[in-house]
């Protein structure tokens, strides 16, 4: 291995430490070794060896294949999520055009129900959790897809998982307050196969099929920011195994048909691209 290479993988070694929060001294000492000897690394002075490159991978949730890849890649990181004031502003614009009344009833709630939340990032970009609801409601509008029921489930889905209220304090019908209650996993008693039973349960309610498809895209598409390599994998691989046949439900209701082609092909993508990567 030339220098240059050498110093290359020293680069990236060092990145993603500090993209880990953690020092040279932090580092070694999960690796068994001195912080004099990460620093070596980090300089390309001396490259590790074999016995600690998988350890060191998965302290830094980085493949080798990234670890040792030709040619250096340097670019800046961008906040994944973001704005989540002006998506506040569209989504509540177009509840009030479309008299949508269980949608801005929620809306009430949310920045109240979600106030000690944090879309959380590794890379340091945290910002509201309210973006995540939000985004999912802006995407189906972006959709074209039209309906008080969606959006306001879309707004509500966390809102008993994740703020502490139960299923009958939200202020909507119980079309939606089914769905919620459905894709909310506080609700569901736990055994062996509670998420199988789990997947069960929402495949037979189309409202919660859609918001929990809309929900997984989000998700997938800003865990690289937020989550490990092992964490991923698992996340992959529930979606790849539940989440088709959610789909072909949200297919079977007429007015959601071209939507469920893209959301398949938008999830579809986004996992095949993780599974080459991870």
């Amino acid at each position: 291995m030339t220098d240059e290479m050498k110093k290359a993988v020293g680069r990236r070694i060092r990145a993603a430490r500090k993209a880990k929060g953690l020092s040279q001294e932090e580092l070694g000492a999960k690796l068994g070794i001195s912080f004099q000897a990460v620093s070596t690394w980090e300089t390309g002075k001396f490259m590790p060896d074999a016995d600690h490159l998988p350890a060191l991978a998965k302290e830094l949730d980085l493949s080798l294949d990234a670890l040792f890849a030709e040619g250096d890649r340097q670019w800046s990181l961008r906040r994944v999520n973001f704005d989540p004031d002006h998506m506040f502003t569209y989504v509540k614009s177009k509840a009030q055009e479309r008299g949508y009344r269980q949608t801005l009833a929620v809306m009430d709630l949310l920045r109240d129900a979600h106030a000690k939340q944090k879309r959380r990032s590794k890379y340091g970009f945290e910002c509201p959790y309210i973006a995540h609801p939000l985004t999912m409601a802006c995407h189906a509008l972006a959709m074209g897809l039209k309906g008080d029921d969606l959006l306001a489930a879309c707004i509500a889905h966390d809102m008993v998982e994740d703020a502490d209220m139960k299923p009958d304090d939200l202020p909507v019908g119980e079309t939606v307050r089914a769905a919620v209650r459905l894709v909310s996993k506080n609700l569901v008693k736990w055994s062996p196969d509670w998420e199988d039973k789990y997947y069960d349960a929402i495949r037979k309610n189309s409202l919660a099929c859609m918001v929990k498809v809309l929900d997984r895209i989000h998700n997938v598409a800003g865990m690289a920011d937020a989550y490990g390599r092992e964490w991923m994998t698992r996340y992959v691989r529930e979606t790849d195994r539940y989440y088709p046949e959610l789909l072909d439900a949200v297919k079977k209701v007429p007015e959601w048909n071209n939507a469920a082609w893209l959301l398949r092909y938008q999830l579809n993508t986004m996992l095949e691209t993780f599974k080459r990567m991870l």
